[in-house]
């Protein structure tokens, strides 16, 4: 099961107390203070992981604590810190302060790391409050209050080429046969409701990696059908890889599929619309299909590239194109760290 956004609440660790002691010793009539410090409280983390790519597991509890920090004793004895509270999370993590709104954090990079609740200070003890004028003190501080917050998780996921295109477009089928990568696949519109990444071969030594996303409908832009949440995965992708059906059966127009979907990216970002982008027609298995393809490219005045996910036809062709424009983008500098 896929999850890429949650909301937790986060509570780090109590500060302990200090101690207020005395040295009492046989022989040392006038032993003087000697109460440590309290431990430091658990800090509570996030790190970034590639061995998990959902937020499932950390969004199955709403609610973590860090340890308290351990009370100063006697004999200058400090309190042990408190244990911290490390939570696992993807790479591509947004991390924002569900309060105020702000991000604290994009999490892109494994070990990557952000201490979103700081654990209380430990209370000195008496001993710290010696000096030549109040050589007995008797008072002690208690450990401060760890930070409370409250966190929204945002998930963007990680891909050089997002395979973009209305419903029923031959996104799974195209992923399904290039990659070991198991979507759902169906004749019925949304069969894919959460991404699905695949790592694809262009040769012995260079690989892709592909994002099946879930399909755009007119209105995304605004939040219809699947909306935001498949366009904030869009972000992370150098490299579009734009689908649209051709085969003799396809109900609407390829020239104003192509429309439909670029302006939805144009009104999300224009960063996003201007990503390099690869025109592909799909289920071009005879030559209705065929001569809709070609007059899509000379409707666009751009190369388009018939395949047959079924039949494997074009397959090669097209994922070294995908791979040559991915190198480029590299070469560009990174997409990932937002500006």
């Amino acid at each position: 099961m896929f999850r890429d956004e949650c909301e937790l609440e986060v509570l780090a660790g109590k500060g302990g107390d200090g101690a207020s002691s005395f040295r009492r010793e046989k022989y040392v009539p006038k032993g003087g203070p000697d109460g440590g410090n309290g431990g430091k409280g658990g800090d509570v983390i996030l790190v970034a992981t590639g061995e998990i790519t959902s937020l499932l597991s950390v969004g199955r509890k709403p609610y973590y604590r860090a340890k308290n920090g351990g009370p100063g004793g006697p004999r200058n004895r400090s309190g042990a810190n408190g244990e911290e509270c490390m939570l696992q999370v993807p790479l591509g993590t947004e991390v924002r302060d569900a309060v105020r709104g702000h991000l604290l954090r994009d999490l892109v990079e494994e070990g990557d790391r952000v201490v979103v609740a700081a654990g209380g200070r430990g209370g000195r003890g008496n001993a710290s409050f010696a000096n030549s004028m109040r050589q007995s003190p008797r008072q002690a501080e208690s450990g401060r209050e760890g930070e409370v917050r409250e966190l929204r998780l945002e998930l963007k996921l990680f891909a050089e080429v997002g395979l973009i295109g209305l419903p029923n477009a031959g996104k799974s089928t195209l992923l399904s046969v290039v990659s070991a990568a198991e979507p759902k696949i169906a004749d019925y519109p949304f069969t894919t409701l959460h991404p699905q990444v695949g790592i694809c071969s262009v040769s012995h030594l260079e690989t892709l990696v592909l994002a099946d996303l879930p399909g755009l409908i007119e209105g995304a832009a605004s939040g219809a059908g699947l909306g935001h949440r498949f366009l904030r995965h869009v972000e992370r992708c150098r490299v579009l890889m734009h689908l649209v059906d051709c085969s003799a059966s396809a109900a609407d127009d390829p020239g104003e599929e192509i429309e439909v979907i670029a302006r939805e990216l144009r009104e999300y970002s224009e960063d996003l619309a201007s990503r390099p982008r690869l025109f592909v027609a799909t289920k071009v298995e005879d030559e209705v299909s065929a001569e809709r393809a070609r007059a899509l490219e000379k409707a666009l005045g751009e190369r388009v590239f018939p395949i047959s996910s079924v039949q494997r036809e074009g397959l090669d062709e097209l994922l070294t194109a995908a791979l040559k424009l991915v190198k480029e983008a590299r070469a560009h500098g990174s997409l990932t760290r937002p500006t």
